[in-house]
């Protein structure tokens, strides 16, 4: 049934936080129609347990078979929603849900497609949690041009249609904004609550920085050449190519000039640098045909249209 606002809440291992949230919640959202969406993410303890016991009209469980990661419970949440807007937040009594009516108010007044929290007072522990965190969103922010200040903080508001869109896989929750701006969403960023962790343990650490390195290559691929491929690969297999080439030239010229270039390592390189350049440009080509027949094959355009607008001549008779 749909409905205003759809409230996604992913857990693992939360059994004593659980009661406590949907309680803030439903308190919070008082005379909001809305739908509160929990994803169980493979819980091992009794997180499955307590959400079962909980009566609440407006609840709705989804249980994975196993754990699969906190961007899958957020697309799998996300699918099921219901509602026009949809809020996400962590299940851990850190954020607030006391911001979720304000900051539905500001996307909807700036007419926002995605509205980000920024955690103040932020109630974690430095090096595990605040530095990771601020090294990670440096590096995020002057990697894709996205300025915003806190990738980590899950408090986001969402336009269905956007959130549905976004193809959140693998890791790739921490570049939501990244992944919105590929969309060419509007996006704002406020302000919201933090409170300290009373049950229960982090599920991060300073390891995570580490996997946003590999995960950064990805969205900065996706940003700068998911559409052209061949601008990539055929930019770098053409220098390649053209070194390559230049250098092998050369020493056919001193061959023919009578110097021995056989044993020269020179030689090597300039047929590393031309197969190098010859295996890129085919790679660009090959990745060519695959985005157009991934786009064709679907009736999918590379392209989005907002609105459209059309200006009508209104006759009147004198």
């Amino acid at each position: 049934m749909k409905c205003y606002l759809s409230v996604i809440v992913c857990v693992y291992n939360e059994e004593e936080n659980i009661a406590p949230l949907i309680g803030q919640i439903s308190q919070a959202l008082e005379g909001i129609d809305y739908e509160l969406i929990y994803v169980d993410d493979g819980s091992r303890d009794g997180t499955l347990t307590a959400l079962k016991r909980i009566e609440h009209p407006r609840l709705r469980i989804l249980e994975f078979r196993r754990n699969y990661g906190q961007s899958a419970a957020l697309a799998a949440g996300i699918e099921y929603a219901q509602g026009e807007w949809i809020a996400t937040m962590d299940g851990d009594l850190q954020n607030d849900p006391a911001d979720i009516p304000r900051m539905l108010e500001m996307a909807e007044d700036k007419q926002l497609d995605l509205l980000a929290g920024i955690r103040q007072k932020r109630q974690d522990g430095m090096l595990l949690r605040k530095f990771p965190s601020r090294i990670a969103n440096w590096m995020i922010r002057q990697a894709s041009g996205v300025h915003l200040h806190d990738y980590g903080c899950t408090l986001k508001i969402f336009r269905a249609d956007l959130a549905k869109s976004l193809g959140i896989y693998g890791e790739l929750h921490r570049f939501i904004p990244v992944l919105a701006d590929l969309e060419g969403a509007r996006m704002d960023e406020t302000p919201v609550m933090h409170h300290a962790r009373q049950h229960g343990q982090s599920k991060y650490g300073i390891n995570r920085t580490i996997r946003v390195l590999s995960d950064l290559l990805l969205i900065l691929y996706l940003k700068r050449f998911r559409h052209k491929p061949m601008h990539l690969f055929g930019g770098w297999g053409v220098l390649s190519l053209s070194v390559g080439a230049l250098i092998l030239l050369w020493l056919l010229l001193q061959k023919i000039t009578g110097h021995e270039i056989g044993g020269r390592p020179l030689l090597t390189l300039g047929f590393i640098l031309l197969m190098a350049g010859l295996q890129l440009v085919a790679l660009g080509i090959l990745s060519e045909m695959m985005v157009r027949t991934y786009y064709e094959s679907q009736d999918k355009k590379p392209y989005k249209v907002r609105n459209i607008y059309a200006n009508r001549q209104v006759e009147t008779q004198s």
